[in-house]
């Protein structure tokens, strides 16, 4: 949708630079002066397959300057704006700064709030969005809390505007912590690891030797890197649904996500129970939370021999799987796993 209105701007000669940009948006521009900044892994690694040079974060000092500008709006507000401030920051007075968003990701509230605060012209419209033009003032000329910058929150934890859950854990997350046994297992895998409050539960626990925390949001690692300094714990900035280590673990906990857009997609964390069956020894054991409405039921079946919920509420579901790389007999799993309800 935004290479439609990628077409309707004409940036100036010289070196441009692109936040948030994904494969689909970069076609326009040419790689040769184009600096994309891309911390979503497969985001990043489809965009450098073009060519293009592409970063994690905003550069700083002459690395980072450009000519010109196009961000690209995220679902989040906090995250949102720090990526207009990234941009304002690589500018001089006078460069074009051009903004492009959809009418779902809040585009026309971008719009207003800069036109308080700037020149703003060659607003145009198509495929359910904006794309516009902001003219750099001199001066300190946005507020100073649009600088996406890592803030503490209640229990001393650290997090990033437009990581999930930024302002605390979520309540899948701590249903998940509260259902996991007293003793893990020597070797963990945490898929989605975001900033690291499920981790820190996690090594808290009797047993656990190693836990490799993989995120694909480069942001959010960085925070678990601040938020986990137990020497057990490795981080690895990857895509959950395809990373792979050199020797199986014998345990996997997940809060997988299941939506990329805002409409539910139960196949992004049916690639992650893929994914966990992939790096669990057979006698290891996967423990994931989904919200109750999610179809997982089947894709568990297919990859587990063993399928059981342990908990859960009207919202979540835990549930707990072994013999990975075994089916659940016919019958028995196919549709529903079993059971097992603690007692109170």
């Amino acid at each position: 949708m935004a290479g439609s209105r990628l077409e309707l701007i004409d940036p100036p000669a010289g070196k441009l630079l692109l936040i948030g940009a994904g494969p689909g948006d970069v076609a326009p521009f040419d790689p040769a002066r184009t600096l994309v900044v891309q911390g979503f892994r497969p985001l990043h690694d489809a965009v450098a397959g073009q060519g293009f040079r592409v970063l994690t974060a905003p550069a700083a000092g002459p690395e980072g300057r450009a000519d010109a500008a196009v961000v690209f709006l995220s679902r989040a507000r906090a995250e949102a704006r720090a990526r207009i401030a990234a941009a304002a920051a690589a500018l001089a007075p006078g460069d074009a700064l051009w903004i492009d968003g959809q009418k779902t990701d809040g585009v026309d509230s971008v719009l207003r709030e800069l036109r308080e605060l700037a020149p703003v012209d060659q607003v145009q419209s198509r495929a359910h969005g904006k794309i516009f033009r902001v003219t750099l003032p001199a001066g300190d000329w946005l507020p100073p809390d649009w600088a996406g910058r890592q803030h503490q929150i209640a229990g001393g934890f650290v997090t990033a505007p437009g990581v999930f859950s930024a302002d605390g854990p979520d309540p899948a997350s701590q249903a998940l912590a509260a259902a996991l046994p007293e003793r893990l297992p020597t070797r963990i895998v945490e898929l989605g690891a975001g900033w690291g409050w499920l981790a820190a539960q996690i090594l808290t626990h009797p047993g656990v030797e190693q836990l490799h925390l993989v995120e694909a949001d480069h942001a959010a690692l960085e925070c678990a890197r601040r938020n986990i300094t137990d020497p057990r714990a490795q981080f690895h900035w990857a895509d959950a649904t395809t990373f792979r280590l050199p020797e199986p673990v014998n345990g996997v906990v997940m809060n997988p996500p299941f939506h990329e857009t805002r409409a539910a997609d139960p196949h992004l964390g049916a690639r992650f129970i893929r994914a966990a069956a992939g790096l669990l020894t057979g006698a290891g054991r996967l423990w994931m939370v989904a919200n109750r409405h999610l179809p997982y039921e089947a894709v568990l079946a297919e990859h587990f021999g063993d399928v059981q919920e342990i908990g859960g509420d009207s919202r979540f579901k835990i549930i707990s799987a072994s013999g990975a790389g075994r089916k659940a007999p016919a019958g028995k799993g196919a549709g529903q796993p079993k059971t097992r309800r603690r007692r109170r």
